[in-house]
């Protein structure tokens, strides 16, 4: 009302200024030259109401928060000490915009609440805590690359926040001498031999599970088979889902509801490590019983193994992004011989 009232006199004054300097003009105009100024006059009068009203109520809220500071003071700390507190979920601004309006100006009260609505997003956002799972179905590479753009779509997740790792995982033996890595001529701790299954793991909000399970789904054919299912062959290459609790778990199930929704195609059986390469089953494992073991880095983010499945160079280049921001990705040897590329 302040402002409004500041405006309204500065009308008047510019009105006052032309009726003086325009004295000839307004007195061959008659009374309509004054007529502004009689309006601007009734509009201050309007205002002034208004800003008189205002000052009573915000004398009311201060003569009842005084009121109410008495009342306070004159509880003894034993009672006080039982006083309702904020709840958890509110944060300080949420409090602060409660008198933000006989506090501060309009075009705070906007930003402390658009403030507090931000606040709120981010922690609904941050309410799940995220699991770990992973998928396999022949070849890592062309998986990897699949569910990255899958974590851009159903979780517009950035390209340094990317979880999708290629790794080995379901085989009993785990890791030896604290290392899984790809075939090699050195022999090292070669993930085949150690029973495990080319696969990629992500970390992912619960509630997003079966959307994942459905990209997951998608890769198979309509006859439930695999992408590779006539080129890598044998238990490195199986089909298998790893989760929380296993097949005993709401995942499995939801995992079986997407493949009812797209198509139906294949087959569940309960992953107990080492399994073979069977067409059109999926193996379910327990990620607690069977984990995830990261590859090397040179698998990272590499281009299909079909002809021409390649993909674009800045999608290759998040593995040397993710090197250089200090991932670990173990000290395996560099593929069969010491090359780094396409496995070699």
């Amino acid at each position: 009302a302040s402002l409004i009232s500041f405006k309204f006199n500065e009308i008047h004054r510019i009105n006052h200024q032309r009726s003086y300097t325009n004295k000839a003009t307004m007195t061959m105009m008659g009374r309509h030259a004054i007529l502004p100024t009689y309006v601007s006059l009734l509009l201050l009068a309007v205002l002034g109401s208004i800003e008189a009203w205002s000052a009573k109520i915000l004398s009311s809220r201060t003569s009842r928060s005084q009121l109410h500071a008495v009342k306070e003071s004159s509880i003894d700390e034993s009672t006080a000490s039982q006083s309702p507190s904020i709840p958890p979920s509110s944060s300080r601004r949420a409090f602060l915009c409660q008198d933000a309006p006989s506090a501060i100006g309009a075009a705070s009260f906007l930003s402390c609440l658009l403030g507090d609505a931000r606040s709120s997003v981010a922690a609904e956002e941050g309410e799940e805590d995220l699991i770990d799972v992973y998928f396999g179905c022949g070849c890592f590479w062309h998986v990897q690359h699949e569910f990255v753009q899958a974590e851009r779509s159903l979780l517009s997740r950035p390209d340094a926040s990317l979880t999708s790792r290629a790794g080995y995982a379901g085989g009993k033996a785990g890791s030896l001498n604290g290392k899984v890595c790809y075939h090699n001529a050195a022999n090292v701790s070669d993930y085949g031999k150690l029973g495990h299954a080319e696969v990629v793991s992500l970390r992912i909000p619960p509630s997003k599970f079966e959307e994942f399970a459905l990209e997951y789904c998608k890769l198979f054919d309509e006859k439930g088979f695999r992408p590779d299912q006539f080129g890598d062959r044998g238990g490195e290459y199986r089909n298998l889902v790893g989760v929380p609790g296993g097949s005993k778990s709401t995942y499995a199930e939801l995992l079986i509801r997407a493949s009812k929704r797209t198509g139906d195609k294949l087959d569940f059986a309960v992953g107990k490590g080492d399994d073979g390469d069977a067409a059109k089953v999926v193996f379910v494992m327990d990620t607690k019983e069977f984990p995830f073991f990261k590859a090397e880095n040179y698998h990272q983010f590499h281009d299909g193994f079909n002809w021409g499945e390649d993909y674009s160079r800045e999608y290759n280049a998040l593995a040397g992004m993710f090197k250089k921001m200090g991932e670990d990705f173990g000290d395996c040897p560099n593929g069969m011989v010491g090359l780094g590329v396409g496995g070699l």
